[in-house]
């Protein structure tokens, strides 16, 4: 079992950047795909990122793609998501997510409570 706790939200002008954070505790982090969600108010949560166990494969959604840089570091039981040129329509909720299921797609088995994403325009 693997807890996720997420930070660095907050609110950025459009055009921005933030780095999100997701700190796990637990003794096999780098055992464990990981991902980025997000959920925008009224509609439902959706996929953004998601990195291998080893750090070698990605892949993002193509609302994000040359904007957003999903990374880990097993070292430090951390998954990063690096989000460049943010757009209004990026506003959100991130949730970040563990498994064990990565292709042909990540699964999710566990959750962290979430950090709020705010851009103005």
């Amino acid at each position: 079992q693997v807890q996720l706790v997420e930070s660095g939200g907050g609110l950025v002008q459009a055009g921005g950047s933030l780095r999100l954070l997701c700190a796990a505790s637990g003794r096999t982090f780098s055992s464990y795909h990981m991902a980025w969600f997000r959920r925008a108010p009224g509609k439902e949560r959706e996929f953004v990122a998601t990195i291998n166990w080893a750090g070698g494969g990605t892949r993002y959604t193509d609302s994000v793609k040359g904007r957003f840089t999903i990374s880990r570091d097993n070292t430090k039981n951390t998954l990063y998501l690096q989000m460049n040129n943010l757009k209004p329509e990026d506003a959100a909720v991130y949730y970040c997510a563990a498994g064990t299921t990565w292709f042909p797609q990540f699964v999710p088995a566990y959750w962290g409570q979430g950090t709020q994403v705010t851009v103005s325009s």
